[in-house]
């Protein structure tokens, strides 16, 4: 696109953001004074003559030297602010870009489903193929905490609003009478968040990440979710008829808030009965509410239509004997069933299910009404109405709120979203070997060669005994460990099968990490062993979290040698040979590095499919990506185009994290399409070849295995090698004040050490994006390519054509420039001048300095293009409309962190400094 093009295409934007900023500005003003709204505008204007290079950064930097913290907050506030109101304008912008692309008649944009079936018409895939592929297809993204999202539901409201005023603003323009009131709500609403404190005082706790993540149900998820498995469903089966596919929803979500434990001591087993517990309340009031509605809208007459005896059955059975829905069957009907699920949900949660839905029905009926046994008699009673409605004639109303009903109940049954369990492998060797010790079966287990636990640990597996009773005197690690377990299965029980789908071992290493999970299942009772003439059975699976570079290259021979083990063999057969494995994105960036860890996972994965092809297992990959490039972000289409074949096969899980899954799923238009493309992307990467390199790929995989090892050096030479890299990292980042200031539930590091090895990936990531260094999107990759490629044309060609070809590849560099467009060198030198020793400072900053450099070069050598964002000129617009933005922040952080680490622990300089990088997380949309 010409210059002249994007300037037209992005006007829109550009004058939303001035409207949306100019009634900020005027809302400051008024409320807060000329003074404070002057200097606002002065910063401003100096931070965009930085970017224009009128004057040097140290101007912005001059300007907030001095400013003390009670007046910082209110600068950071204001930017912070106008970033939240251009995230919005940017949304908005998609939107736009989006209708006029569908209005033009324009071939449908990569990504979506529309050019997903465009694509697999023209691959002529027959239907067997799909229906062998797709047999249990699963697309499920989990949310997880994050500690830079921490704003409340009231701003997520105030959002919601002006975007909702913002399109009918956009229909009636601001000169009629109806376009000036729209204006005017707009004033109100910005006036409002202006008033409202962006984030909580109080530290974050668990049940407040608890609440975060289920906001997004009742924004979006709900209504967007069972609409997307119900438009796959359809397009699928009209293009392959007679195969029955997806006979499950494919989309169907999780969450891993309130049963990650791995590192969190603040996750209990009442934290485990409050996060299914509240998830089953909001699902259970959605279908409540939902039932009320139907049953006003569906007043049709039985002196009108004719109904099928199931549905005068169901009508019977409700007992309504009111006199004015005598002759309404279908309101009795859906009564009846309100009824039942009014029971239900009072069995399952207690009080918390008294909602409206259920006050205006009599008590007494409510207590006598037959309890649903699960979800699937709840949609068998919903199936009875929609079959009467169609036979009938009446299929236009079937599909509409009644339709959304069915699929929100075939999705989300009682429980909402699949609560994973984790837990880190060295904590059940713990818990494991004082069982063993406490039930006389081993003294001292962890002394045991690998062989010999494993011949313990499945011979334990094969037998109903538990190793404790109730009076077992057990230490407060294992009574809390089997505790959580304990919650785990009283909600399995409770809300059924789906609750907790998975238990997910961190830093798996071994067999023996796997089965010692499966013994804590056993040991209360989620896995039943059977015996010679019964089938094992446990609804959890047993998932290996494949972290590291090391752990990553082993994972296929692990996942192979468990699979050896008879016990675990039958296990998984149980489950129809499914397994699930996870990859973790986090830390093995930050053990290896950019590229390293990409090679790593792109080669575990190759080695785990064809471990899948030799054992028979349907393999499952989950996916640990964070929302920063550094943990696995960017696209997710792309990603999930990257991956090897095989690798995805109709099946795919992947994390969603903080500030990202609001960015995605706050906006009804936003969840669509990111949920869209999760599915477009899973189904084509599981039908059509993605890979693109076909013999050549071996040779492909030769050069990445040198590129991954000489960048894995490289970034070793910094991270463990360069004498004085972790205090300088401490210094010139804010991850102390990441651990010091409470942010979110979870410590920053897993133990009490100063080891890069020990802390949390979140902490370590978010640290390097807000002091805009950024360093685990690229350090390394710079060099390892000038090292391969050196002076040698051939090679140079040879990476020009692997970047052509490969998705992979592709992906690698676009995410890579991504990360580097908004990282800031120059910015990132005011965080290194927090590092007091001159020596430490000058030689680590300048090493990631002329690293930056080589990438930089690198990139535009094999791309052709010496702009980083060539391929993403949205993101290019966003960046040049948002960064000066970012400017006084950055600004304002660093003289807040020297203030505190001088000594002053002053309640408004921690403010300022939460502030601060909840706007800064804002701003760069993926930041840890």
């Amino acid at each position: 696109m010409r210059e002249d093009q994007i300037e037209s295409a992005t006007a829109p934007l550009r004058d939303d953001i001035r409207f949306l900023g100019a009634i900020l500005g005027e809302t400051i003003r008024d409320h807060e004074g000329p003074e404070l709204f002057d200097l606002i505008e002065r910063v401003r204007v100096e931070a965009f003559r930085v970017r224009r290079s009128e004057v040097e950064r140290s101007a912005v930097a001059e300007m907030l030297r001095d400013a003390d913290p009670r007046s910082a907050i209110p600068l950071i506030r204001a930017f912070s602010h106008f970033l939240l109101l251009a995230n919005l304008a940017e949304d908005l912008q998609r939107d736009r870009r989006r209708a006029v692309h569908v209005a033009a008649g324009e071939p449908p944009q990569e990504s979506s489903l529309a050019a997903t079936y465009a694509a697999f018409d023209a691959a002529r895939i027959d239907g067997a193929t799909a229906a062998r592929v797709l047999g249990d297809a699963l697309v499920s993204p989990v949310i997880t905490a994050h500690p830079t999202e921490t704003r409340r539901r009231t701003v997520f409201d105030v959002q919601a609003r002006i975007t909702e005023l913002m399109r009918r603003r956009a229909r009636y323009g601001a000169e009629e009478a109806e376009g000036a009131e729209i204006d005017r709500d707009i004033r109100r609403q910005i006036l409002t968040l202006w008033r409202t404190a962006l984030i909580r005082l109080a530290r974050l706790r668990i049940s407040d990440e608890i609440e975060v993540g289920l906001r997004y149900y009742d924004l979006t998820l709900l209504e967007v979710i069972p609409r997307i498995n119900a438009e796959v469903r359809s397009a699928l089966r009209a293009r392959w008829p007679g195969h029955d596919l997806l006979a499950r929803p494919i989309l169907r979500p999780g969450s891993w808030i309130g049963g990650d434990r791995d590192g969190n001591p603040n996750v209990t087993a009442d934290v485990v009965e409050r996060a299914t517990r509240r998830a089953a309340e909001v699902i259970f009031g959605h279908y409540l509410n939902e039932l009320v509605a139907l049953e006003k809208s569906l007043s049709q007459s039985a002196r009108l239509v004719e109904i099928t005896p199931e549905l005068a059955r169901l009508a019977d059975a409700a007992g309504d004997e009111s006199a004015q829905r005598s002759d309404e069957p279908y309101r009795r009907a859906l009564r009846g069933i309100r009824l039942r699920l009014a029971a239900t949900a009072r069995a399952a949660i207690g009080p918390a299910a008294d909602t409206a839905a259920v006050a205006e029905l009599p008590g007494a009926r409510v207590r006598d009404a037959a309890a649903y046994a699960g979800a699937v008699e709840l949609l068998d009673d919903l199936n009875t109405v929609d079959t009467s409605l169609r036979n009938s004639g009446d299929g236009l109303l079937a599909d509409d709120r009644l339709a959304a009903l069915r699929g929100a109940v075939e999705t989300f049954g009682f429980h909402l979203q699949g609560l994973d369990m984790r837990q880190n492998s060295e904590v059940h060797e713990e818990v494991v070997a004082e069982l063993l010790a406490w039930a006389g079966v081993h003294p001292d287990y962890s002394t045991l060669p690998e062989a010999d636990r494993v011949e313990l640990l499945a011979r334990e597996l094969s037998t109903r005994r538990p190793l404790c009773g109730p009076n077992a005197r057990l230490s407060e690690l294992a009574a809390k460990e089997l505790g959580v377990l304990r919650a785990a299965r009283t909600a399995l029980d409770t809300f059924g099968p789906g609750t907790v789908p998975n238990y997910i071992i961190s830093m798996c290493t071994s067999v023996s990490d796997m089965l010692e999970a499966a013994l804590l299942l056993k040991e209360v009772g989620i896995l039943e062993p059977g015996d010679a003439n019964t089938e094992p059975r446990c609804p959890v699976g047993v998932v290996p979290l494949f972290e590291t570079i090391d752990d990553l290259r082993g994972g296929a021979a692990t996942l192979a040698a468990a699979l050896e083990v008879p016990v675990y063999q039958r296990l998984v057969a149980a489950r129809s040979m499914a397994q699930e494995v996870m990859l973790g994105y986090s830390d093995s960036n930050k053990d290896g590095g950019y590229l390293a860890a990409n090679w790593a996972l792109y080669r575990a994965e190759l080695d785990l499919v064809e471990t899948a092809r030799h054992t028979g297992i349907r393999l499952r990959l989950f996916h640990g990506r964070g929302g920063t490039v550094g943990r696995g972000g960017g696209r997710s289409y792309d990603a999930i185009l990257a991956q090897p074949a095989g690798a995805v096969r109709g099946a795919l899980r992947l994390t969603e994290q903080g500030e990202v899954i609001s960015t995605k799923y706050a906006e009804s238009g936003s969840a669509h399409r990111n949920l869209e493309s999760l599915v477009a992307g899973t189904l084509e990467s599981s039908l059509l070849d993605v890979e693109g390199l076909g013999s050549d790929a071996e040779a492909a995989y030769e050069v990445f295995e040198e590129l991954s090892e000489a960048a894995q050096r490289a970034y070793a030479r910094l991270v463990h090698e360069t004498p004085g890299f972790v205090d300088y990292f401490r210094a010139s980042t804010p991850i102390a004040e990441v651990a010091d200031l409470n942010l979110g539930s979870r410590p920053a590091s897993r133990k009490q050490t100063t080891s890069v090895s020990d802390l949390r990936a979140i902490p370590w990531v978010m640290s390097w994006s807000q002091s805009r260094v950024m360093l685990p999107g690229w350090y390394g990759t710079g060099s390892a390519v000038q090292e391969w490629a050196g002076t040698d044309p051939a090679r140079w060609d040879t990476l020009r054509e692997l970047y052509r070809r490969w998705p992979f590849f592709r992906t690698v560099m676009s995410n890579l420039a991504q990360v580097m467009a908004k990282a800031d060198m120059e910015i990132a030198a005011g965080y290194a001048e927090l590092v007091e020793d001159e020596s430490v400072r000058t030689t680590i900053f300048g090493m990631i300095r002329a690293e930056f450099d080589r990438t930089l070069e690198v990139h535009a050598a094999i791309t052709g293009s010496d702009r980083l964002l060539a391929d993403n000129p949205a993101l290019a617009e966003s960046i040049r409309n948002r960064f000066p933005y970012l400017e006084p922040l950055n600004q304002m952080q660093v003289q807040l962190l020297r203030r505190r680490r001088a000594g002053d622990d002053s309640e408004l300089v921690e403010r300022g400094i939460l502030l601060t990088m909840n706007g800064l997380a804002t701003a760069l949309r993926n930041s840890g």
